[in-house]
């Protein structure tokens, strides 16, 4: 039996099973269809001591993060804008200036340190994928290729001391997380701040968001269980902000404990009283997630049937993985789902793991003959494609919608 990553309890209770999968952000080539894929259990469950909600590490980190990762952070400009607001709001908030340091723990190419550097902040990236940290280097962002935790932190504290940490989207990629959280107090300042952003467990459960799973995402944390986990490694979380990236994430402020700078906000301690008001420290809340997963499966292969039983073509926009889980969990071939259209140009001439759908350009999608785009909720279509078609969307459950882009006039329901 499994122990929890955070407290060693056994494991007993599931959260979520979606069987065998491969990575999300893995992608085949033509060449690859010849030689076996790697199927690995995507069984999710939950801990009764903290309540983390966690994964085996079935996929080892350092074989997802490696030097063909396929997730470049700026190839989405709704991420970009995202990085560049939270850069002005922090310079300001912190009076950052050149004799400041950011340090940003999974800094992938640069997407947010390059706003800091341009501004003539000193910056220092911490990136494992080889890949991604190489097209921040060559933007000239100061970039170390290596895996976060206690021991590099030791061996890099003589020389990087941050005024401010962060990390968005990093925490949930852990396997390790106490190893991880227990390092960021050898390079903060005593005043320095930590901020880190992470899709937020409420959301997930009350929206379904069962496509938010995946093996690079070892664990799905709640406020509940952050507090406790910062706790532990003598850092206190002092504010929190609800953001609506990633179908509900938040921001999280921590600071050392002994810090007597920023006070307990009003605000962070609304956010926990909702969780617990919804019930997340309830095992009863956790185990009625997998029945609603597969009602919104089926009803979502059930619309694909009869698209196809009425001659329409449906194909998704954004090769992300969110929508390789969806896919993968759905048992979904290329007989009904064509093709996938993506902006980034690392996963042109890819096909999505297991469903074999080939991977285009977003560009090529006007070109396209297909009656429906189908994809996550999201703003990027938006902004892509704003001088055509209309935006319509689908709903599949009681909170779970996707958008339609409707291409013809002729198209109908």
């Amino acid at each position: 039996m499994s122990k929890c990553r955070f407290c060693n309890t056994k494991l007993r209770h599931t959260f979520s099973d979606l069987g065998f999968s491969p990575p999300s952000n893995s992608f085949l080539n033509k060449v690859d269809l010849l030689s076996p894929e790697k199927y690995y259990p995507l069984k999710v469950q939950v801990c009764e001591n903290c309540y983390l909600v966690q994964i085996n590490e079935f996929a080892k980190h350092n074989e997802i993060f490696n030097d063909n990762y396929a997730y470049f952070s700026s190839f989405s400009s709704s991420w970009l804008k995202h990085a560049k607001d939270y850069t002005e709001m922090m310079t300001k908030k912190l009076g950052l200036n050149s004799s400041s340091l950011v340090i940003e723990i999974a800094s992938n190419d640069g997407y947010l340190l390059q706003y800091f550097n341009n501004n003539n902040i000193p910056v220092l990236g911490i990136e494992p994928t080889a890949n991604t940290a190489q097209v921040a280097i060559k933007k000239g962002i100061n970039t170390k290729i290596d895996f976060f935790g206690k021991k590099l932190a030791k061996e890099i504290a003589n020389d990087y001391n941050a005024d401010l940490i962060l990390g968005n989207n990093v925490l949930a990629h852990v396997p390790d997380i106490n190893d991880f959280v227990s390092g960021l107090q050898y390079v903060l300042k005593p005043d320095g701040i930590i901020t880190f952003e992470f899709p937020h467990l409420l959301e997930l459960i009350k929206f379904t968001q069962f496509d938010t799973i995946y093996h690079e995402h070892y664990s799905y944390l709640s406020l509940l269980f952050i507090n406790k986990l910062f706790e532990k490694h003598n850092l206190k979380v002092f504010d929190v902000e609800q953001l609506k990236t990633h179908g509900g994430s938040l921001r999280i402020y921590a600071k050392h404990n002994d810090c007597e700078l920023y006070p307990q906000t009003e605000r962070s301690l609304q956010i926990l009283d909702l969780e617990l008001e919804y019930g997340l420290d309830q095992m009863e809340t956790y185990e009625k997630f997998q029945v609603l997963s597969e009602s919104l499966k089926d009803n979502f292969i059930e619309f694909l049937i009869d698209a196809k039983k009425n001659n329409k073509k449906v194909v998704g926009y954004g090769a992300a993985a969110k929508g390789n889980t969806f896919i993968n969990f759905s048992g979904i071939k290329k007989d009904l789902i064509s093709y996938v259209v993506d902006k980034s140009d690392f996963k042109q001439i890819d096909l999505i793991v297991l469903s074999k759908a080939d991977v285009y350009f977003d560009e090529e999608m006007l070109e396209l003959k297909t009656d429906k785009v189908k994809y996550r909720k999201s703003q990027e279509l938006i902004m892509n494609f704003n001088n055509g078609g209309d935006l319509g969307y689908e709903k599949f459950s009681e909170n779970k919608y996707f958008y339609i882009w409707k291409l013809y006039e002729n198209f109908s329901e």
